[in-house]
């Protein structure tokens, strides 16, 4: 009855989100929509260090590292083929094969997690720097001049599919990128239902019993870290749909532990959890950049602090298990009262 109740739960709050992506345009000025759809973009990107962190095992620093060459890849090739369809293909596919190269290193060659964070932060500054020093007319791909620190700007926008005259509109953008969103959620969560989704678990608890059992660590980390590579790249173009224009700050470190804070805040080892994180913590940073009193930087390191000590597992798990407690209280508070109004009959066992 408890698991049909959560089925149905879950049912619920898809469909209310579905509803609530689908009204939302005609409830809301332009500017906060324009801004929600930044949030949902994130949030993306929230969920895709989310799964390889939080049920993969594997942190990773420098995600941004994806986030950055999924914008670069939608913008050079949006500029090139005028149209977004395309684009967004490549800013999947050259993510993936990135991670998929660096992955491969990483753990057939047994690299600890420690340093794989550390080379996933190395290799983000890398390219933030690679970057940040093509400003001339030689750094080209095809029509798109790569720009330097001053980045690209004037990106084309997405349209409908292969349809490069019809451009999406804010109302039609916020429909893409907060319906991309909840896509990329519920595929997670089946992903994580099925049985390749149990074996992540099983190699992120112990991979020692895993290989034992007859799974490969290797091959499971890496398809992990490039469905999060994948997913980061993806994140990447609706981030520059919204903004049209991409350039090194995409690669920033601030971003990286940005990300981790969004985590950390929404719970690790949850999916919703790092979305709620994102959307918080995007929006005090949003609050605090409209005035001068604050410092952000300092806000979100009180914000983790708080966490960290207060609410250590983050808003989702915490209120998770609240409510199991109070659930335990009411089905033992029935269990107990249940035997008191019922006959005493002598010699039934």
């Amino acid at each position: 009855m408890t698991q049909r109740l959560a089925l149905f739960t879950q049912a619920l709050a898809v469909v209310v989100a579905a509803v609530a992506i689908a009204i939302a345009p005609g409830m809301i000025e332009i500017f906060t929509l324009m801004q929600i759809t930044l949030f949902a973009s994130m949030a993306v990107l929230s969920l895709s260090l989310a799964f390889i962190w939080g049920f993969g095992g594997i942190l990773s620093f420098g995600q941004t590292a994806f986030f950055g060459l999924g914008g670069y890849a939608y913008a050079v090739a949006a500029i090139n083929f005028q149209d977004s369809t395309q684009a967004i293909m490549l800013a999947v596919i050259v993510p993936a094969l990135f991670s998929a190269i660096l992955g491969y290193f990483a753990f057939y060659g047994r690299i600890s997690d420690v340093y794989l964070g550390v080379i996933t932060l190395t290799v983000t500054l890398i390219l933030f720097n690679v970057i940040n020093s093509t400003s001339g007319d030689e750094y080209r791909i095809g029509e798109a001049m790569l720009g330097g620190f001053n980045g690209i700007p004037a990106v084309p926008t997405f349209n409908m599919p292969f349809d490069p005259e019809s451009p999406l509109s804010p109302e039609q953008s916020w429909w893409a990128t907060a319906g991309t969103l909840l896509l990329v959620y519920l595929g997670l969560r089946a992903l994580l239902a099925s049985p390749f989704g149990r074996v992540i678990v099983a190699v992120r608890e112990n991979e020692v019993r895993a290989s034992l059992l007859g799974y490969d660590p290797r091959v499971v980390k890496l398809m992990t870290f490039i469905l999060g590579g994948a997913i980061a790249g993806l994140a990447g173009a609706l981030y520059v749909n919204w903004g049209a224009f991409v350039g090194p700050t995409i690669f920033s470190l601030s971003l990286s532990a940005e990300i981790i804070i969004w985590i950390t805040v929404g719970g690790l080892g949850t999916l919703l959890g790092p979305i709620i994180g994102c959307i918080l913590i995007e929006y005090i940073v949003a609050g605090i950049g409209s005035q001068q009193t604050l410092n952000s930087n300092l806000v979100l390191g009180s914000v983790l602090v708080f966490f960290v000590l207060l609410i250590p597992k983050g808003i989702v798990p915490t209120i998770r298990d609240i409510a199991t407690g109070l659930l335990a209280r009411i089905g033992r508070g029935h269990g107990d009262a249940t035997p008191a109004t019922m006959p005493q009959t002598a010699g039934v066992k």
